[in-house]
């Protein structure tokens, strides 16, 4: 992508209600623009980030038998009176044509249960996991933690169903195993995100989220240094010690909540009468799971965990592109180098974001380059062409180096 096409460009000045360093760099590096509090648009480099963490989760919820499906941001408020929900605080509720009231969607469980019962009949149709990527919809009261807390905002949930609590149990943790997969693959392994147990609610005694730690994080977590797990504050009255060795020793730490997972067990499968037919042709009800993660809010992590005062620090697998090629100086043999390198980096089928503004001076480019954040920056200039070589340097390194234009591609492998 040659930067004279791209839609959207790096700023200096932002609205001063922006509070929250994601929201800050996202803006003035191009990714995002904000609509309202808590409502953004995703320029094309935000999209393609938000593109990438996407497919990461996408690809690990199919190698755990999961179906994707997509499911509509708006439903009937009568299915909210079932479940009893409908008075929740953070429902958007609208009228509809002939008076009808409708509800646009924060979850999916009125919509999922109902679904999945118009296919699942017997003890033969289960276990059966379904999931989606989807906009959701919560009138926040305090929207101003930038992606980390939206009134719009992108999520993953899947739903799982089952015909008794160990099958439940069984796959609650396949799916615990793959999100710590997704967190490594995201760049937010080697001990950043940890599970933590956290209120079960009405459904169960503890439910489990994934805290990336970070000092922006809203909650305050206690972890244990020897089995890396946590208790969240709102807990720890009731859970003192670490649930895993029963030490004492917790330490408090800030955290993001990327992902959580709920055993929902009968909850809502109660509230639409889902059963099925066991071997026996006796009605049982259908127990049930979910497993929450914001893409949209972990893109935000992301940011506030990896970026310098100079920009971010885009992980090589979520980037937008990988490298961010430069051209310093107008003489036409450095612009013809560069186009060249150009083409032979996306014939290599490397992603690459060409900086080709003839009128953005060297140092407006520099510090567009270490803004946006790329894996790698390549330049090339006068200085460099006499020596047939590139400057290279990775964004999160101190020093660059002169590189052989012929060896570029093996630096880049």
């Amino acid at each position: 992508m040659r930067v004279s096409y791209l839609f959207g460009k790096t700023t200096k000045s932002i609205s001063a209600d922006e509070e929250s360093v994601n929201a800050k760099l996202l803006i003035r590096a191009g990714f995002i623009a904000k609509q309202l509090a808590g409502v953004y648009n995703y320029l094309p480099l935000g999209l393609r980030v938000l593109g990438k963490i996407q497919n990461i989760i996408r690809e690990e919820m199919n190698a755990i038998g999961a179906n994707e499906i997509l499911m509509p941001a708006m439903t009937q408020e009568e299915s909210y009176d079932k479940t009893g929900r409908s008075a929740m605080d953070v429902l958007f509720k609208f009228e509809g044509q002939g008076g009808a009231k409708l509800v646009l969607n924060p979850t999916h469980e009125e919509v999922v249960t109902p679904l999945a019962q118009k296919f699942v009949f017997s003890y033969q149709d289960l276990p059966v996991a379904v999931y989606q990527i989807q906009n959701k919809f919560r009138n926040e009261p305090r929207a101003k933690s930038g992606l980390l807390r939206g009134r719009e905002f992108n999520m993953k949930d899947l739903y799982s169903f089952h015909a008794d609590e160990t099958d439940l149990d069984k796959y609650y943790e396949l799916a615990k195993a793959a999100y710590f997969k997704i967190y490594a693959r995201l760049g937010l392994g080697d001990g950043r995100t940890v599970l933590t147990y956290a209120s079960g609610g009405v459904f169960s005694k503890y439910s489990h989220e994934f805290q990336t730690l970070a000092e922006a994080g809203e909650d305050t977590v206690f972890l244990c240094d020897k089995c890396r797990v946590a208790v969240n504050k709102e807990i720890i009255d009731e859970q003192k010690t670490c649930p895993v060795c029963g030490g004492g020793k917790l330490e408090e730490k800030n955290g993001i909540e990327v992902g959580n997972i709920f055993k929902l067990k009968t909850k809502f499968s109660d509230a639409f009468n889902f059963q099925y037919k066991d071997a026996a042709g006796k009605e049982q009800p259908v127990i049930m799971g979910c497993y929450g993660m914001g893409p949209s809010r972990v893109m935000g992590t992301i940011v506030e965990v990896f970026h310098d005062d100079k920009g971010i620090i885009w992980p090589e697998a979520v980037a937008p592109y990988r490298v961010h090629l430069l051209v310093l100086g107008k003489e036409e043999a450095v612009g013809a180098e560069a186009e060249k390198i150009y083409k032979t980096l996306i014939k290599e089928g490397i992603e690459v974001l060409f900086d080709d503004r003839e009128r953005a001076s060297a140092g407006e480019k520099l510090s567009d380059a270490d803004l946006i954040g790329l894996p790698y920056r390549v330049i090339v200039s006068a200085k460099t062409l006499a020596e047939k070589s590139v400057e290279i340097k990775k964004r999160d390194a101190v020093e660059a180096k002169l590189v052989a234009t012929k060896s570029l591609l093996k630096e880049l492998a």
